[in-house]
């Protein structure tokens, strides 16, 4: 999208995750903790495209054809963004939003045992350590900002970034490129977050709307999970009750590639596993490891996608 053009003046940065939504809450002050979000995200994804991904692709070629090392390959987890590149189109899954419910949930559980998001195969437990998506901050958010859609004074949110204002220091993210120094901020970036869920129910989801797509990981036992990313956006299709939203595998857990593949290497094993995705369907009981309880069931709001054009 791009960005507005001011006759004299720069035009505003557009934040590593924000929209061009939010430009009428930038402030002049953000300019530089934004400029470095950009140049750091902007060094990332060079270093990315022309030293790790290369040599990704390499390796996953050696282990595609079966040559020497590709055990070893394997053995440390195949290369993420390759096989992503490999398996492309089977990677998305289209799946009931308010069935994906389960998430993963790292309190309590050493940094140094977590999976690494440069991997395709996971190990460890991290799939039996699940939180549930219905009691998440973002879903929470969305529904509080959609109860008290015609006086946002009155919502939860207000009242925890009124209460930053009056501490003296606002809240401000250089992410999305925002600065909320007074009331009026506050009700316009609520009131944005309001007009992307009025949009959404008119419109549908938008999978190009967002930096990342909704990011999901398959169990040990070959159902989805949640990870980080996208999750405003699915708090709000739950609450909306759309009928499916796309999904993109970012991992599996090696137990469910190995019972997948079956001794098989290679590209028949990535056959095998595109086959085998498309059967996945999201986790909905809780896990054995769970760091939290949660209650047992949740009334979710009827099927609402006609709401917004009626107000």
């Amino acid at each position: 999208m791009s960005q507005p053009a001011r006759s004299g003046v720069s035009p505003i940065p557009l934040a590593p995750a924000g929209d061009p939504a939010f430009f009428p809450l930038y402030d002049e002050r953000m300019r530089w903790p934004i400029r470095r979000a950009q140049i750091q995200v902007s060094v990332r994804s060079s270093i990315h495209e022309r030293l790790a991904l290369p040599l990704e692709r390499l390796l996953l070629r050696r282990w595609s054809d079966e040559k020497a090392g590709s055990v070893v390959v394997e053995r440390h987890g195949l290369p993420q963004h390759a096989v992503e590149e490999a398996l492309d189109d089977h990677l998305t899954l289209q799946v009931d939003p308010r069935a994906l419910i389960q998430s993963t949930d790292w309190r309590g559980y050493d940094r140094r045992l977590r999976p690494s998001s440069s991997r395709f195969l996971w190990d460890g437990d991290w799939d039996l350590r699940r939180g549930n998506l219905r009691f998440s901050s973002r879903y929470r958010f969305v529904s509080d900002l959609d109860e008290h859609r015609h006086d946002l004074t009155q919502s939860t949110a207000f009242a925890r970034y009124a209460g930053y204002l009056t501490a003296g220091k606002p809240w401000s993210s250089h992410q999305q490129g925002v600065l909320l120094d007074s009331e009026a901020r506050i009700l316009m970036y609520l009131r944005v977050y309001l007009s992307f869920l009025d949009d959404m129910a008119v419109r549908g989801f938008d999978a190009s709307r967002g930096k990342d797509a909704l990011g999901v990981a398959v169990s040990r036992e070959g159902r989805l999970i949640k990870i980080n990313r996208g999750l405003h956006r699915l708090a709000m299709a739950q609450r909306l009750g759309l009928p499916t939203v796309p999904v993109r595998v970012k991992a599996v857990h090696r137990d469910w590639w190995r019972r997948v593949t079956d001794g098989v290497g290679g590209r028949k094993a990535l056959v095998r596993v595109s086959r085998a995705l498309q059967e996945c369907i999201p986790e909905q009981e809780a896990g054995s490891l769970d760091p939290a309880t949660y209650p047992e069931s949740i009334t979710w709001p009827e099927y609402c996608a006609h709401r917004a054009a009626a107000r």
